[in-house]
C-alpha cells in the first residue's frame, strides 16, 4: 500500500477511535452531549465572539509526543488540559481543522456557538467532540467557572 494512502488510513482510524471512545463513554454514563442554549437564533445573532480569550487559564495534565506512535502525526503531541474559563469569561472564535478534540465538563457550563447551528450549553457530565469542520467561539453563562478537560492533538 502506498506511503500516502496508508497515512490517510492511519489518520481516519484514528478519527473513527476518539470519536467512537466519546460515543461510547457518553452512552456508557448516560451523557447527553448536546443541549441547546435558550433564546434561540436570535439570541446567537445578537452575541458577538469576544477578540480574544477572557478569564481563561488552563493547566497541562499530560502530554505524548506522538512521533514514534503514528507516522502521519509525527511531531505532535496527544494532550490533556484542565481548562478554566470563569464567570463572564470566554473563548475567542477558532476552529478545529488542524486540531481534532474532545472534551468533558467537569464543572460549570459553557454555551458553545458553532458556526451554521444554534447555541449549546454542555454542563457538568457532558461532553463534546471537535473536528475539522468546528469554527466556533464560546462564553460561561454560568454562575460558577467552567473547568473541563481538553484532549486534542495540537500542530504545536
Amino acid at each position: 500500500m502506498p506511503r500516502k494512502i496508508l497515512k490517510a488510513v492511519l489518520n481516519a482510524l484514528l478519527a473513527v477511535a476518539i470519536a467512537l471512545a466519546v460515543l461510547v463513554l457518553a452512552e456508557y454514563f448516560d451523557i447527553h452531549l448536546f443541549r441547546e442554549a435558550g433564546g434561540g437564533l436570535a439570541a446567537a445573532a445578537q452575541r458577538q465572539p469576544p477578540p480574544q480569550n477572557v478569564g481563561q487559564s488552563d493547566e497541562l495534565l499530560r502530554s505524548l509526543d506522538l512521533t514514534g506512535e503514528i507516522a502521519s502525526t509525527k511531531g505532535r503531541p496527544l494532550r490533556m488540559r484542565k481548562i478554566t474559563i470563569q464567570p463572564g469569561g470566554a473563548l475567542a472564535r477558532h476552529t478545529h481543522a488542524d486540531r481534532p478534540a474532545v472534551t468533558y465538563m467537569l464543572q460549570g457550563e459553557m454555551t458553545y456557538y458553532v458556526e451554521g447551528n444554534p447555541p449549546v450549553v454542555v454542563r457538568a457530565g457532558e461532553s463534546t467532540a471537535e473536528g475539522r469542520g468546528t469554527t466556533h467561539w464560546a462564553e460561561n453563562t454560568g454562575k460558577v467557572p467552567a473547568v473541563w478537560l481538553g484532549i486534542d492533538i495540537p500542530a504545536n
